[in-house]
């Protein structure tokens, strides 16, 4: 089996580097990469020079039209049996293939997914955004964690899938919530998805907190787009971040008017979030930064669900247009 590893990158030069490097290093090599220059300032055609002979890189530029068109460019031109999607910002680990090659004759799959974890060269942010994003306190282990709340859908910073399934299925849609409209169809088209563990890859998310709570803002109003696509789609576990922050306004009117002991339920709920990440992480310097990320996890995704329930099915408005994709992109 041929894999084609397809990858979107936008005035990320840096992020190549580490990411060739970590493919350069694989101890399976077969396979090409379809990097897709998505209309950048910043190119990294001289990070793609350096590696060239190292493996088979498929360098494409194209004008800027947002990262679900550069991954179908992506695959239109890829020439492997199984297509394999990275976002930039990831670093592989060198068994990567041989595990996912391992997995797939023993247990084979149409597409798989495989979770995320923080690396040793992680800043302290990283490792705090990591646990954000991937602790079951926080988003009830739905990026592939050992408890999961809701049946695995892969999401394309570490997902897989055959020729067969782009050929059946096509590629991915212009909307917020792209990789899981694409999991949902795949389901739905009768092929197998399956969830990977040992295929983790390390994900950097090179933001600072601002820019996380954009991120995990427009992951909240992807979940209602995917509702009005696939009603059924919508579970328990996508609400319970905008519950939280109606009860956490109502607990804090509520300690302000009628009793302030009130404030203990939020204060232990942290309490466990900093013992967890503490555990986790053997840092309690990241442990307490932990508490800020999961809180800006939690408050920008539940907002980013209740704006765009309020929008879209109250108000009955339509899904996002493809520029707004675009600009939410760059």
């Amino acid at each position: 089996m041929r894999f084609s590893i397809i990858v979107p990158i936008y005035n990320r030069p840096d992020e190549a580097h580490e990411l060739l490097e970590s493919l350069a290093a694989q101890t399976c090599n077969d396979f090409e990469l379809v990097l897709v220059e998505d209309g950048s300032t910043r190119p990294c055609d001289k990070e793609v020079e350096m590696f060239k002979d190292k493996m088979d890189i498929n360098y494409i530029a194209k004008e800027n039209s947002g990262r679900s068109d550069s991954r179908n460019v992506g695959m239109k031109n890829a020439r492997g049996d199984y297509f394999v999607f990275f976002d930039s910002d990831c670093i592989i680990p060198p068994d990567y293939f041989s595990t996912v090659i391992s997995c797939l004759t023993d247990d084979y799959a149409d597409c798989y997914g495989g979770p995320d974890r923080e690396h040793s060269s992680f800043t302290t942010m990283q490792k705090a955004v990591n646990y954000a994003m991937t602790s079951f306190l926080t988003t009830g282990g739905i990026r592939g964690g050992k408890i999961n709340m809701e049946k695995f859908k892969p999401r394309t910073f570490n997902m897989g899938f055959s020729r067969k399934v782009y050929e059946a299925v096509g590629g991915f849609k212009d909307m917020y919530g792209e990789d899981i409209d694409l999991s949902i169809r795949i389901s739905r088209a009768g092929f197998v998805t399956k969830l990977y563990r040992e295929a983790y890859v390390y994900h950097k998310r090179r933001v600072n907190l601002k820019r996380f709570y954009k991120q995990v803002n427009i992951f909240g109003k992807a979940r209602i787009n995917l509702y009005k696509l696939y009603p059924d789609s919508l579970k328990l576990v996508h609400t319970l971040p905008a519950l939280f922050v109606i009860g956490a306004v109502a607990i804090l009117v509520a300690a302000i008017f009628i009793n302030k002991y009130l404030l203990i339920l939020p204060a232990a709920y942290l309490s466990l979030i900093f013992i967890d990440a503490c555990v986790g992480t053997r840092s309690p310097k990241i442990a307490l930064l932990a508490i800020v990320t999961s809180l800006i996890q939690i408050f920008g995704y539940g907002l980013g669900f209740l704006e765009s329930f309020i929008n879209k099915i109250i108000f009955r408005k339509s899904l996002e247009n493809i520029e707004t994709i675009k600009k939410v992109y760059k």
